[in-house]
């Protein structure tokens, strides 16, 4: 099992749906956690509010230790909706997104973050397919516009299969852009074994969320989206594998279902230690 587990987890800061940073102070002592990956788009949106959480994390002995952005009009209603709006494949609103990824880059660096975590889209399959070219490209200025803060970016995995994503991340080249590897996505978007595609993303590992999940038994729907524990994960599997890959990163709980949140946090975060214990 990793080495000093508990020390390299964090928490989602969208999972607790904060309505101000008071009540994200609150949550995560709730939930038992002091690190944070955190939601960098409200500090974009509402500076009034937001602006100070950083100070106000640093009193309450909270650290950021990544930080995640969105983009605009993704529609995750189906797998279909998600496919069509997500990330930054739409032109419709590549321009608007470039532009807010360049405030989001300039409040990492401020944060003097390390790593930016974000939903690229759903990458093309072939080579020849035409978004392919201009999705590598809009990839290379994201990565050029953290890279010159000294920033790394990761690319949430499931929306394609490992195979897939690596074969991206070859062509791109860029030992700046990874992945931040998420085991419950390949399970609900129906991509593959979570171990298996750990294995084969490795080299590109920047974090981890830890989140669990059960598989469709429809096809071309949504899995579900459980409690950590309780779902398909083989968490035993994933840590050795971890291990394996000497990864000592770090590992981010997202609860993005259920209305226990909380509490859903608390409870991964107590049986990732029980088993690395």
């Amino acid at each position: 099992m990793p080495a000093a587990l508990a020390s390299r987890l964090a928490v989602c800061t969208w999972s607790l749906r904060p309505q101000s940073p008071e009540d994200l102070i609150a949550a995560c002592a709730a939930a038992g956690l002091t690190r944070l990956q955190l939601a960098l788009d409200p500090l974009r949106e509402s500076p009034a509010v937001w602006g100070g959480f950083p100070a106000l994390a640093a009193r309450h002995g909270l650290r950021i230790v990544s930080g995640m952005f969105g983009t605009i009009g993704e529609d995750y209603s189906t797998l279909e909706t998600i496919r069509r709006t997500g990330g930054v494949v739409p032109d419709a609103t590549w321009e608007r997104n470039w532009r807010n990824i360049q405030a989001v880059a300039d409040l990492a660096a401020e944060l003097r973050l390390g790593t930016v975590t974000f939903h690229a889209g759903f990458l093309p399959h072939e080579e020849s397919d035409p978004d392919f070219p201009k999705l590598l490209e809009r990839i290379a200025r994201i990565a050029a516009c953290f890279g010159s803060r000294g920033i790394h970016l990761g690319f949430e995995t499931g929306q394609e299969t490992a195979d897939t994503l690596a074969a991206f991340l070859r062509q791109l080249n860029d030992p700046r852009v990874g992945v931040n590897f998420d085991p419950a996505n390949m399970i609900l978007y129906d991509k593959g074994d979570p171990i298996a595609a750990l294995r084969t993303l490795g080299p590109w590992l920047k974090q981890c969320h830890i989140k669990d999940a059960r598989r469709t038994r429809v096809p071309g729907t949504w899995g579900e989206e459980v409690a950590v524990g309780t779902g398909e994960v083989d968490w035993t599997a994933f840590l050795n594998q971890l291990d394996a890959l000497g990864f000592q990163g770090d590992l981010c709980i997202e609860r993005e279902a259920g209305e226990r949140r909380i509490e859903d946090i608390r409870a991964a975060r107590l049986h990732l230690e029980r088993l690395a214990s």
